[in-house]
């Protein structure tokens, strides 16, 4: 059994905090009024601070305090989230990371700059927010109710009662009275269970929300209420200490931030609130588990077909039945493996506003990104390596291809750029494209470049499409000038060589002075899929289920144009069909039985010709040796029951390599 390590779930914990302010900073400079994301961004800070106290690297806790104090003059409403405080706010939670990965490397000189940055309030940093009614320069006392009815497990998950009223007579005069009613019989006593509720009446000067963060982890638990006493003041000196059940709370240091010993407790509130609002709890498990058992589950798989094709040949139907619950088992279990690996790929993109902004300032220009289909899930695997390739894009797409205002405006376009990121499903891959509405891509200067490098021959006749994959050619650059940002030629041809490395393919859609679309053709996943079991020859391949709308018998009378080019009329419909013996070079001609397996494309349908169609077949993807990988329309290849190879088919290819032959095209 592997020992709980509070230090690893706090690193893990503390970037998904991070992560989390990034995106509300970035959501705040476009609405610096919304009160739900203020408060988000405090509680990600609040936590991180707390955490950090008791987990986390000394400087990091203390960098938090001061983080926290200066976004408290946004939450209260006396600042504004302008750009430069924004600035300001995102290069500290830079700052936050640096001391969280590596805190031994982080400059202390870098720290002191911003903490001085951060206790600096004047116009430079920020403009202060035009308040909505005068602010009293000396607040006066206010009492108030409160009454605290935690649930009786709040114990079991860390919550301290008594560090909650210690923190509010930190705050000012206050009265407590312990409520007994629900102690049970010491007999039936349970020292786990919490019994004691409390009512509280405090005076202070501070505001209603310092009284809230007191319970800011718990309040979601319904347990706590806060309501103004109109009656008089209590006298100042009013304070009854009750016992209760819990741990010593430890001595409060109210003058040293942070106070790590009342943000520990907080931790532990936290911790009760998540238990005790959410019922069906999250487990994090190590990303190398989730690999190993969607191993073991594709072992598993290929040896239900060894165990089906042998229960076909016993003929046997007791044994029959047993294979059959076992193959429904299987699959079963294969989904719900394959469950735990998607992720949306929103997660993917929310990095990437970060990367626009940043980039926007440092070329002074502005540009707008806009993201679509966040929802859409791909393997995590994929996900992981997509990241840098996404980054490179849309940094060339900034750089590269949006123009700077003037030159937009003298186009006749809007001085914003903008940039679009989607994701979609389509069949069996998914498709993420990155648009741009720049200038497009200088084909006259691509040519000229690949001309100059030897890449191409002077008088060489090529395609549009020829010529934008050649943007991807190691050492290719049209960049007048290098930079930190583009300019050597290198990242590009990376890009293509990680996306094929996927089993994916790119295409590039550009028009002069519209702008440029990159798109990523993607598998859903690289592990396990269901395919249709088809014979081309003596060989065997597998179809994407995913990708197949149906299978037909071909006449022997198809239907010829005038160009040779084959086309099957279906329902009424003239669909164009390519066959793979002749695509594979394993024989020439037409044949008897054969079958049309009928899949869907970007171009339309398309029927692939096939010798036999064997049926269905769960199909564990295995790669393709370095030698075979570039061949295009294969994606991989499987092992059947019988321990032979097939081919995995990637219909996109093979149809995409169709075209590219002057003697085939999908209209007549």
């Amino acid at each position: 059994m592997t020992a709980f390590d509070p230090a690893g779930t706090f690193l893990l914990e503390a970037r998904e905090l991070l992560r989390e302010l990034e995106a509300g900073l970035l959501e705040l400079e476009q609405r610096p009024d919304d009160r739900a994301l203020v408060d988000t961004i405090f509680r990600a800070l609040h936590t991180l601070k707390g955490s950090g106290g008791m987990f986390g690297p000394p400087a990091l806790a203390t960098f938090a305090h001061e983080v926290e104090t200066r976004f408290e003059g946004i939450r209260r409403g006396s600042e504004t989230a302008t750009p430069a405080l924004t600035g300001l706010l995102l290069a500290a939670r830079d700052h936050l990371e640096q001391l969280l990965e590596a805190p031994d490397t982080a400059d202390p000189a870098e720290t002191e700059r911003l903490v001085v940055a951060l206790r600096d309030t004047g116009e430079t940093a920020c403009i202060p927010a035009a308040p909505a009614e005068p602010v009293a320069t000396e607040p006066s006392a206010r009492a108030w109710r409160i009454g605290i009815r935690l649930p009786a497990t709040a114990l079991e998950f860390g919550t301290n009662p008594l560090g909650m009223l210690d923190e509010l007579r930190a705050l000012g005069p206050c009265e407590v009275r312990a409520r007994t009613e629900a102690v049970p019989a010491l007999g039936e006593l349970d020292p786990t269970k919490l019994y004691l509720h409390w009512d509280v009446r405090l005076v202070t000067t501070r505001p209603r929300a310092a009284i809230e963060d007191v319970f800011i982890f718990v309040a979601d638990s319904g347990g706590i209420e806060i309501a103004e006493d109109t009656a008089e003041p209590a006298p100042e000196c009013a304070s009854v200490t009750v016992a209760a059940v819990g741990p010593p709370a430890a001595p409060a240091n109210h003058d040293a931030p942070p106070a790590a010993a009342k943000e520990a407790r907080r931790l532990g509130r936290r911790e009760a609130a998540r238990s005790m609002d959410r019922p069906e709890a999250s487990v994090r498990v190590a990303a190398s588990r989730l690999d190993a058992l969607l191993d073991q589950v594709g072992e598993l798989v290929i040896a239900q077909a060894r165990l089906t094709a042998l229960a076909q040949s016993r003929k046997d139907p007791v044994l029959t039945g047993v294979v059959e619950e076992i193959e429904r088992l299987a699959a079963e279990l294969r989904e719900s493996t394959m469950g735990l690996r998607m992720l949306p790929i929103g997660t993917l993109f929310g990095r990437y506003r970060r990367v626009v902004r940043d980039l926007s300032q440092e070329l002074g220009k502005a540009v707008e990104l806009t993201t679509a289909g966040e929802a859409t899930e791909l393997d995590k695997t994929m996900i992981e390596r997509l990241g840098d390739p996404l980054v490179h894009l849309i940094r060339n797409a900034v750089d590269h291809g949006i123009e700077d205002a003037a030159t937009r405006r003298a186009a006749g376009k809007p001085a914003h750029g903008s940039l679009h990121l989607e994701a979609r499903q389509a069949g069996a891959e998914v498709l993420i494209s990155i648009k741009d509405d720049g200038a497009g891509l200088n084909r006259a200067r691509i040519r000229e470049k690949a001309v100059a490098r030897g890449l191409i021959a002077a008088d060489a006749v090529l395609s549009e499409r020829a010529i934008d994959q050649l943007i991807f050619h190691p050492g290719l650059s049209t960049a007048a000038t290098i930079s930190n940002i583009s300019g050597r030629g290198v990242g590009m041809d990376v890009v293509k060589q990680t996306i094929e490395d996927l089993r994916g393919s790119i295409e590039v859609a550009s028009a002069p002075g519209a702008g440029t679309t990159i798109t990523l053709r993607l598998p859903l996943t690289l592990a396990i899929i269901d395919g249709l079991l088809v014979r081309v020859g003596a060989s065997m391949c597998v179809v994407p289920l995913a990708a197949i709308e149906e299978c037909v018998e071909l006449a022997a009378a198809e239907h010829k144009g005038s160009s040779g080019r084959s086309f099957l009329d279906v329902r009424g419909a003239l669909v164009p069909f390519l066959r793979l013996s002749e695509l594979f070079g394993v024989g020439a001609g037409a044949r008897e039985h054969e079958m049309v397996v009928i899949v869907a494309s970007e171009q339309g349908r398309v029927g692939l010709v096939v010798d036999q169609v064997v049926g269905h077949h769960q199909t564990v993807i295995k790669s393709l040796s370095p030698l075979h990988r570039g061949i295009p329309g294969l994606g991989g290849a499987t092992i059947l029951s019988d321990g032979q190879i097939a081919l995995i088919l990637d219909t996109t290819g093979l149809i995409q390599s169709a075209q590219d032959q002057a003697t085939w095209r999908l209209s007549a």
